[in-house]
C-alpha cells in the first residue's frame, strides 16, 4: 500500500476532480486522488497546521456518524492490534491539536465513510465514500465507555458552497487570534480542574480527606493536605452539570480517577459499590453542611449502565 509522502502539504477544501459520493476502493486510492493524504491512518494533518481529512472507520465505540452532524472522537490510547483503548487521550497529541487548529482558525474537513465496517479491530469491507466538507463546531474531553478520557469534536456538514467561519480565541488584550501559543494555552486550559469558591469549600469541610477512602495526603513538612475535587455529574460538555456544592465531592487522586471512570459508584442512599463488581465498598463519608445531590448520583450512575452490555 502506498504512503503518503511526508513532503505533501496540508491542503484544506474539496479535493480536485473528485464528487461528493463517490467510492475509492482503499487507501491507497484515497491518497492518489488527493482526498486523503495519510494512507493506513483516520486523521491527516499537524498540531502546527491543521487537519485537511479524517476517515470514519468505526475505530472508537464513543463515535457517531450522522449525515449532518458527527460526534468524532480524535487519536491516542488505542492498541492497534486489539482496537481498545488503554489510555486516556489529549488535546495534545497532533491530530487533535490540529482539529482544535481547525476550529479556532475555520478550516474545513474532507470527510471519508468507511462502508461495511466489521471486525474487533474495525476494517472498512465496502470500501470508503468522500462525503463532503463539514466544519469543527467544538470541542470536548469527556470519559468514554471504555473507561478512559477522550477528546471529542462535533463536526457539521458544509453546503455547496459555503465556508467554514473560524471560531478564534480570545487573548488577554481582547484582540482574537488562534496561534500555536493560544493552541497550547487552550490544552493546557482542557487539562486544569476547576477550582471554584464550590471546590475549595468541599474541601475545606472534610480538611481535604477523601470521602471515600478516609485517606489524607499530607504532602509538606507543615501538614498541608493534598486533595481533589469530583464532580459527580460531570460539568462541561456533553454533560452540562451544575458548578455547586451538592455536585462535588472530596477525594483522593485514586478514588478520583476511580470514580471518574465509573469504577466506584454511589448509592441513592450514599453507599459506595464498585462499579464494575457491583460489590460493597463502604458508606460515603458526609458531613451535614454538605448535601449530596442525589440526582447528580442517578446521572454518574447512568453514564456507565450499559457498559457490560455493549
Amino acid at each position: 500500500m502506498a504512503k503518503a509522502r511526508s513532503s505533501n502539504p496540508v491542503r484544506f477544501g474539496p479535493p480536485q476532480d473528485v464528487a461528493e459520493g463517490q467510492w475509492f476502493a482503499g487507501h491507497a486510492e484515497l491518497h492518489a486522488a488527493g482526498v486523503h493524504r495519510r494512507s493506513g491512518q483516520g486523521i491527516s494533518g499537524t498540531a502546527h497546521e491543521g487537519v485537511d481529512s479524517i476517515v470514519l472507520s468505526g475505530g472508537y465505540i464513543d463515535d457517531q456518524y450522522g449525515e449532518q452532524e458527527i460526534i468524532y472522537t480524535g487519536e491516542g490510547g488505542r492498541d492497534r492490534d486489539t482496537g481498545r483503548l488503554y489510555a486516556d487521550q489529549s488535546l495534545a497529541a497532533p491530530g487533535n491539536a490540529g482539529l482544535l487548529l481547525n476550529e479556532g482558525l475555520g478550516h474545513p474537513v474532507r470527510v471519508v465513510r468507511g462502508l461495511k465496517i466489521r471486525g474487533k479491530r474495525p476494517r472498512a469491507t465496502g470500501g470508503y465514500e468522500y462525503c463532503g466538507l463539514f466544519r469543527v463546531a467544538e470541542h470536548w474531553t469527556t470519559v468514554g465507555k471504555e473507561g478512559f478520557r477522550i477528546c471529542q469534536f462535533r463536526l457539521l456538514k458544509l453546503e455547496p458552497g459555503e465556508s467554514a467561519q473560524p471560531h478564534p480565541v480570545s487573548q488577554d488584550d481582547g484582540t482574537d487570534t488562534t496561534t500555536e501559543e493560544q493552541l497550547r494555552r487552550i490544552v493546557a486550559y482542557e487539562r486544569l480542574i476547576r477550582d471554584s469558591n464550590v471546590v475549595r469549600r468541599v474541601k475545606e469541610i472534610y480538611d481535604n480527606t477523601c470521602q471515600i477512602c478516609n485517606c489524607r495526603l499530607v504532602v509538606s513538612p507543615g501538614g498541608e493536605a493534598y486533595s481533589e475535587a469530583a464532580h459527580i455529574h460531570a460539568l462541561g460538555r456533553p454533560h452540562d452539570g451544575p458548578d455547586e456544592m451538592g455536585n462535588v465531592l472530596c477525594l483522593c487522586a485514586n478514588c478520583h480517577a476511580l470514580f471518574d471512570r465509573g469504577a466506584l459508584q454511589l448509592s441513592d442512599d450514599l453507599k459506595v459499590f464498585d462499579g464494575l463488581t457491583q460489590r460493597f465498598v463502604g458508606a460515603l463519608k458526609t458531613a451535614k453542611e454538605h448535601q449530596v445531590k442525589v440526582d447528580c448520583v442517578r446521572q454518574h450512575r447512568a453514564r456507565w449502565a450499559g457498559r457490560f452490555t455493549e
